[in-house]
């Protein structure tokens, strides 16, 4: 409901700076780690660490992955490989 000076009650989302691509985020909608890939039409795009299919997510709904869960995100990526499930 507009106030007296107009404005709304409406609180609007925070504004979340984008980040540098290649940048670890943790997607906090699907609890999974990915790289930061781009932005197109107010969605970021994200993208498995190691390679992967790319999926988007709104900027509000992410935040940076902590020095633990980048580790994890390495390892996991470092383990496929040496399996030979990544090239």
């Amino acid at each position: 409901m507009p106030t007296k000076n107009g404005a709304s009650d409406e609180q609007e989302p925070p504004h979340v700076p984008t980040p540098a691509p290649g940048t670890l985020m943790v997607d906090l909608s699907e609890d999974r780690v990915g790289e930061f890939r781009g932005e197109w039409c107010g969605k970021w795009s994200l993208r498995p660490v190691g390679g992967g299919v790319e999926w988007t997510v709104d900027p509000q709904d992410v935040r940076p992955a902590e020095p633990i869960e980048r580790l994890r995100a390495e390892l996991a990526c470092a383990n496929r490989r040496s399996r030979g499930e990544l090239l």
